[in-house]
């Protein structure tokens, strides 16, 4: 379990804690605070992946977030966590992990076949080769999907724990490097409300990977007391391990802080990740830069890197990936990597297209023994399984020239410049701008409270970086209203760097498509030649090529590769790369686990249980319950074994002949007030709502800009300026949502305010002859006389010594009225009603009772009656729609919705009265068994009638209107059909006479 590569001293790791772990079956060691790439390399491990398409090897490339091909399974069984980037994983006593993509061993990969295919396999193949044979389809598309995919979802489930926290801040900082963390301090010091978010374990960022010294000391020592000065300020929260990974409008950032997944699975407990939402009133961007690869021949081999993370390796977690090295730069930067390589007594070749560079680091390096190969470049590497050689060519004008040169090699770094990460900035509605002197896009105006600082900017020198996050700190605090901190400067070395010298491709464009694969997108091994033949096709637009070769589609979403395609796409088209553009920055930034998205809304709590304030007595009282909406609603009440049907008799019995009582509270209301609000109810509702007069209650339809029934309800005037709506159980967020939309985006400049107010009331229908009695034992300071209170009018009373509003609206075609307290009033007042009705018998029903009672009426249950495609015509309530315009009525003018034939609602009467027609059930002309026959429509609703001692049922019937007393089939099965008779939907009390009754 020797670490071959490990060095003697240095790094950040804790070499008084050795951990052991397995990778493919075989058990290495490494060190507390390594990660699993580390100790893989420590370890002498560079093969560790096949790619996705042609399953080449594949070694660790990056230090990072934008690792494309170091994916693995971590874990078995319910902890099993599918490609995990090994760059992030953090090393732990007994990890277990093992490649994707590879089957049945990673050495044995049977799918590494396709390598010796990849001439037939280029982009877009798959377009163009399984169309046919069409018999083929099935075949092909059980191989592809057994060859898509890279890890294993979990088959078990998750036992971890997730939760989600809400924050506000005055200043969000993303990053916790050095212009981060001196924006932190800054901010901090005046006091402001600060959270500081990074990905990684510890502060510091790039720092922890440098040789770079702040104010003349180990820039580690300075990460360390700016941290302790952070640990002591109360108002700063730090949460490390943890990565912004969305940005949404109005400074909403969203953040993943995960904090068991670096512990032994066995000692992990309490939450595992949390989902951080977090609005600020100013956000500082401190995201870095990811460095750029360069695009060579077979510059996938494993050993192949970026030279930053060959640094990272070296001074952060003390492993030297290679003794015998080639740094290939277009800048100054690389050359960091060749004396980091130097110093601990590696062997180091520099190729770098440029001529002699006067920068500072290149002097350097010569100076230390470094060999520098000027105006040339590495055209190709050879190896199997691991780089064992690399070949340079001449390069000058802009063209590769002669071969000069094959250098013996074991790891390669490779830096072609750097990309600010934008995908935040970019989230937040900001535009990239292409520097031409940095050869890399940066931020542009942004449109939200936001600043990118530092290396996010385009600043790459350390001190402009400690610089601009000061200055931005400053800006945070005054935009705050905050005093102006007093912060002093700190200093840092400017390395003197010489221009980079772009270099998207190291081929002549007209040879390109031909020699070694040029990889652009490691993972789905995507080419510089894919991307040509993309252009030659006709893509032209970036997003097109992406598609159309993968670029980017892998788990690091094109950060590692996506520029350079670009810029090959430009190169090819002959334009710019600003012409040509960049590809969309989505959300999210890393891959977020599906726990951390749903938190604990899991079975039982994926969607709230809402519950009546008086559901506790419907439990006492036997009641058996239904789901509406998120609602449990009472269904029926079962008494000495009752079954639904004779529960449900015995319900709509009372309320014909004497009195019921249902708790409707959980009818969605909405309170809407403002000099407006009959504007807006008028522009709702198809039937007008100015000359409504303050307390009476009006029904209201409303249409989608379809001009299709969205919802309905009984909307009460409460006031001059003041209207309180109800809507459908099922739709009350839906109506809300509705309202808001309209609001503002089409109608801002009305002066409306609109709330939800369904828990806030209690309401309860008495219905049924004997309602009035019962209400007039309990609340005396309302005259319940016809002439004193008519019907759709309210009143404002006391029940049971709480104040109520007391309406007197139907939905069963009886004398009722709704009584609305306020919830903490419910069980009292309801108690109350029981008592006053026991004399009369009062029965409690259900949902199942009042459907019925509201079909023997003809009443509509938006959703059930309806299904989108209704008007207010087929409904036979065209005369709710007024002349004034409202949303929805130009729809009603179109061809479609005044065309003959459309389904219309009407009544069905089975010939056998005693057959209760099947809801959903297709109504036919003709009996199934007489062969195949047009289906007229469906019924919407049926039921049992008690009070009718028959069946009814409503039904949406194509021309229905027209076919008033015609036979239609219903077809109940395959080989059954019911006739029925069409009729008017009103089945009881036609005239209306009971619910005005004196």
């Amino acid at each position: 379990m020797t670490q071959q590569n490990r060095l003697p001293s240095g790094g950040r790791i804790n070499r008084a804690i050795p951990l052991t772990f397995t990778f493919n079956g075989r058990t290495y060691q490494g060190f507390q605070g390594d990660t699993l790439a580390s100790a893989l390399l420590a370890n002498d491990v560079h093969f560790v992946a096949r790619s996705f398409k042609y399953h080449r090897p594949r070694g660790i490339v990056t230090a990072g977030v934008e690792e494309p091909n170091a994916l693995v399974q971590l874990e078995r069984g319910a902890n099993t966590i599918p490609n995990a980037r090994a760059t992030e994983v953090e090393l732990y006593q007994g990890l277990d992990a093992t490649s994707v993509n590879a089957e049945p061993s990673l050495e044995h990969d049977r799918m590494a076949i396709n390598q010796r295919f990849a001439r037939f396999m280029p982009a877009g193949f798959y377009y163009k080769t399984f169309m046919w044979p069409r018999s083929f389809w099935p075949k092909y598309e059980e191989r592809i999907r057994h060859a898509a995919g890279l890890g294993k979802s979990p088959e078990l489930n998750d036992p971890g724990r997730y939760d989600k926290r809400f924050a506000h801040c005055d200043v969000l900082i993303v990053g916790a490097g050095p212009a981060g963390l001196a924006a932190a301090l800054t901010a901090g010091a005046s006091g402001a409300r600060v959270i500081l978010v990074d990905d990684q374990p510890e502060l510091g960022g790039s720092l922890l990977s440098g040789t770079e010294t702040i104010d003349g000391k180990p820039a580690s020592d300075w990460v360390r007391a700016i941290e302790a000065e952070l640990s002591s300020m109360p108002d700063v929260t730090v949460l490390s391990r943890s990565t912004a990974f969305g940005y949404q409008d109005h400074n909403l950032v969203t953040a993943t802080q995960r904090l068991t997944d670096h512990l032994p699975v066995s000692t992990r407990s309490g939450t595992r990740e949390r989902l951080w939402k977090i609005r600020a009133k100013k956000v500082i961007l401190a995201t870095g830069a990811h460095e750029r690869p360069l695009v060579f021949g077979n510059n996938d081999l494993p050993g192949i890197m970026l030279a930053s993370a060959i640094s990272t390796y070296l001074n952060r977690y003390g492993v030297l990936p290679g003794r015998r090295a080639v740094i290939f730069t277009n800048n100054d930067e690389g050359y960091r990597a060749a004396l980091d390589l130097k110093i601990h007594g590696a062997d180091v070749t520099v190729v770098d297209p440029r001529g002699a560079s006067a920068g500072a680091l290149p002097q350097r390096a010569a100076r230390s023994g470094v060999a520098i190969v000027n105006n040339a470049v590495v055209i190709d590497a050879g190896g199997k399984e691991r780089v064992r050689n690399v070949t340079v060519a001449r390069y000058a004008q802009g063209r590769v020239g002669q071969r000069i040169a094959t250098l013996g090699c074991d790891v390669v770094g490779m830096s072609g410049g750097w990309n600010p990460v934008l995908h935040l900035f970019a989230q937040s509605g900001g535009k990239a701008l292409w520097n031409d002197d940095k050869a890399c896009f940066i931020p542009g105006a942004g449109v939200q409270e936001e600043c990118s600082i530092g290396a996010a900017r385009g600043a790459f020198q350390l001190p402009e970086t400690l610089d601009d996050g000061v200055a931005a700190g400053r800006r945070a605090v005054q935009f705050a209203g905050l005093p102006d901190p007093a912060v002093q400067p700190w200093r840092a070395n400017v390395s003197n760097e010489q221009p980079l010298l772009p270099l998207w491709l190291v081929a002549n464009l007209d040879e390109a498509s031909r020699g070694p694969k040029r990889f652009v997108d490691f993972q789905n091994d995507v080419s510089a030649s894919d991307i040509l033949l993309a252009a030659r096709e006709g893509y032209h637009s970036v997003e097109h090529v992406k598609r159309y070769t993968a670029m980017g589609f892998g788990t690091d979403q094109g950060k590692l590769g996506n520029i350079n395609g670009m810029a090959i796409l430009a190169q090819a088209l002959g334009k710019t790369i600003p012409e040509t553009g960049t590809t969309t920055f989505r959300p999210n930034y890393t891959p977020v686990t599906f726990g951390t998205i749903a938190g604990r809304e899991l079975g039982d709590f994926l969607d709230p249980v809402r519950k009546t304030c008086i559901h506790p007595w419907h439990e006492a009282h036997g009641a058996q319950f239904e789901d509406v909406g998120n609602w449990k609603r009472p269904w029926y009440y079962p008494k000495n074994g009752e079954d639904l049907h004779a529960a449900v008799s015995r319900e709509c019995l009372a309320v014909r002949n004497s009195v019921g009582i249902l708790d409707a509270s959980t009818l969605g209301k909405i309170d809407i007030q403002g000099p407006d609000a009959a504007t807006l109810l008028n522009w709702l509702y198809t039937n007008p709502w100015s000359k409504l007069e303050v307390g009476k209650c009006r029904y209201g339809l409303m249409l989608d800009e379809n001009g299709m029934v969205f919802d309905d309800g009984v909307t009460v005037r409460l006031g001059e300026q003041h209207y309180m709506m109800t809507t459908t159980t099922g739709g009350a967020a839906r109506v809300l949502n509705w309202m808001e939309r309209w609001l503002q985006t089409e109608w801002p400049h009305l002066n409306v305010h609109l709330s939800s107010v369904t828990d806030h009331w209690a309401t309860f229908a008495v219905v049924g002859p004997n309602s009035r009695k019962v209400l007039q034992k309990v609340c005396k300071d309302i005259d319940f006389a016809n002439a004193a209170f008519p019907f759709m009018t309210y009143r404002n009373g006391t029940v049971a010594r709480a104040s109520a509003r007391i309406m007197r609206i139907s939905f069963s075609g009886e004398l009722a009225y709704e009584v609305n307290v306020p919830a903490n009033f419910g069980r009292g007042v309801w108690e109350a009603l029981m008592s006053a009705g026991r004399e009369f018998e009062i029965t409690p029903y259900g949902t199942e009772t009042m459907h019925v009672l509201r079909a023997e009426k003809g009443y509509i249950i938006v959703g059930q009656d309806t299904d989108g495609s209704v008007t207010p015509f087929d409904l036979g309530m065209g005369g709710m729609v007024a002349k004034k315009d409202c949303l929805g009525k130009r729809s009603l003018s179109r061809s479609d919705t005044q065309s003959a034939g459309r389904k219309q609602l009407v009544g069905l009467k089975p010939v056998d009265p005693r057959v209760t027609l099947t809801e959903g059930a297709q109504i036919v002309t003709t009996p199934v068994a007489q062969g195949i026959t047009p289906m007229l429509g469906h019924v919407t609703s049926s039921y049992m009638s008690p009070i009718l001692k028959r069946s009814i049922a409503l039904a949406v019937v194509s021309g229905g209107l027209d076919r008033m007393g015609q036979r239609v089939f219903v077809s109940m099965s395959a080989t059954r059909c019911v006739e029925a008779e069409v009729c008017s939907p009103v089945f009881y009390d036609p005239e209306g006479v009971r619910q005005h009754v004196e």
